[in-house]
């Protein structure tokens, strides 16, 4: 059995797009919210967490929906095409209000900002579920950690993009000193990155032709399904499936937690401690994501041969370090310097370990027909760690200390240890091939 990869790769394009979107917004918005409208890191936490609370209700709900979606261009591509096409007319109304109300501020223009930004997550949560169940639609059980991991280096591509053009659009020269910043430019090419991708994706990738084949192919392997019949044509998991089920959605939600609260205040953090402007972070979250591109596949190949849950588990624990770590740098240094990049090229390594396996041990757990439900289960305990994360972050770095952030990350990522080690299921060892061998089923 081998692993299409040139299909693979066209189908983390929408995954591309995402992540693109979401590297912007939680680098740009929290600043917007800070520097233009003047609000404190309590209330812009909790609008930053207004994109959780829809995910929390949305993400299961049109994951389920595409389930039972069929039209002539698939289940999941209909629910791509509308939320993105959305989501780029929507987001470029944000610098607009954001520069109109920085000119002369009134009460409209911020109503309007929350308006227009609610509509633009409710846009983003319609397809996310969907496109990202696109993958274990079309791959086979055993081979969903290697298409993971390149559907992971996809988005890790998509967050590069724009790191790399955030850094050289809005260098720390440019930045420093500078009353507001205008981000139309920035907002212009994300739109652009993210309609050239899903317009690729729907050109050559044909779901439903790929979908039949997959199912036709999992009806010859009974074996890889975990759910039973219960008696009456409906199939239901086990009670230790679905206990191990729950142990890693809550791992899941406790990774996020601290992993988002980096994620989301990082850019502020360095500017408030080290000086740092957009661009010195954005340099910085470069190089972690970095690290997590040149990891996803040998990640994936790694896991084949020892086990997703060992695999994420070393991956907590790394993670876990490198945050404590970066508590250490920034309590030391007083600018961003070799060390750090070298610690966040291994936080970029560490999600990748993470990232690639926790997913397709999700869905192992359900037949084909509840991908897009399981997905959805998947988000819902993301999406509901950081519904708590961004403020609850916030408002200690305001009561206690900005050097708190690294702390709190890290000991909600090591709590994820405790509860990964009661996860029974969902890890589908595929034994490993030495040398050049290993790269056979990675071949088209």
């Amino acid at each position: 059995m081998k692993l299409n990869n040139k299909r693979t790769f066209l189908v983390g394009l929408a995954f591309l797009s995402i992540c693109a979107f979401w590297q912007m917004y939680d680098n740009v918005v929290p600043m917007i919210l800070t520097n233009t409208f003047h609000l404190n890191e309590t209330y812009s936490g909790f609008i930053m967490a207004v994109d959780n609370v829809l995910a929390l209700f949305l993400l299961p709900l049109f994951g389920s929906l595409s389930d039972k979606a069929d039209t002539k261009i698939g289940k999941r591509m209909p629910f791509i095409l509308f939320g993105t096409g959305c989501a780029i007319i929507l987001m470029n109304i944000l610098p607009i209000l954001d520069n109109s109300y920085y000119a002369k501020a009134s009460v409209f223009k911020v109503v309007s900002f929350i308006v227009v930004l609610g509509l633009l997550l409710i846009a983003m949560g319609t397809y996310r579920s969907p496109a990202v169940a696109l993958m274990p639609d079309v791959t086979p059980k055993p081979l969903r950690s290697k298409a993971n991991a390149i559907i992971n280096l996809m988005g890790a591509v998509g967050g590069m993009i724009y790191l790399a053009i955030a850094a050289v659009l809005y260098p720390k020269a440019k930045t420093r000193n500078v009353p507001h910043v205008d981000y139309q430019i920035l907002f212009i090419v994300v739109a652009a990155i993210m309609f050239i991708a899903v317009a690729l994706l729907f050109l050559f990738v044909k779901e439903p032709k790929l979908v039949e084949e997959n199912r036709k192919l999992e009806e010859r392997h009974p074996e890889w399904n975990l759910a039973e019949d219960d008696g009456s044509g409906r199939e239901i998991l086990p009670d230790d499936v679905k206990r191990s089920l729950g142990f890693l959605l809550a791992s899941i939600a406790l990774w996020f937690i601290g992993y988002n609260a980096v994620t989301t205040w990082f850019t502020t953090y360095v500017s408030v401690v080290m000086g740092e402007g957009l661009g010195g972070a954005s340099t910085c979250l470069l190089v972690a994501t970095a690290g997590a591109i040149v990891s996803y596949i040998p990640i994936g190949n790694i896991a084949s041969k020892i086990g997703r849950k060992k695999t994420i588990m070393g991956g907590i624990i790394l993670l876990a370090s490198m945050f404590f770590l970066g508590f250490v740098l920034t309590s030391i240094f007083t600018s961003i310097n070799a060390i750090m990049y070298v610690s966040f090229a291994l936080v970029g390594l560490a999600w990748a370990a993470i990232n690639v396996n926790s997913l397709p041990m999700v869905v192992e757990m359900c037949k084909g027909s509840d991908i897009g439900k399981f997905t959805g289960y998947y988000y819902t305990a993301s999406m509901s760690a950081q519904i708590v994360t961004p403020a609850l972050a916030g408002t200690l770095m305001r009561l206690i200390s900005y050097k708190v952030l690294f702390i709190y990350a890290s000991v909600f990522v090591l709590l994820s240890f405790v509860t990964m080690t009661q996860v029974k299921h969902g890890d589908q060892k595929v034994e490993g091939k030495k040398g050049l061998a290993a790269y056979e089923d990675m071949d088209d």
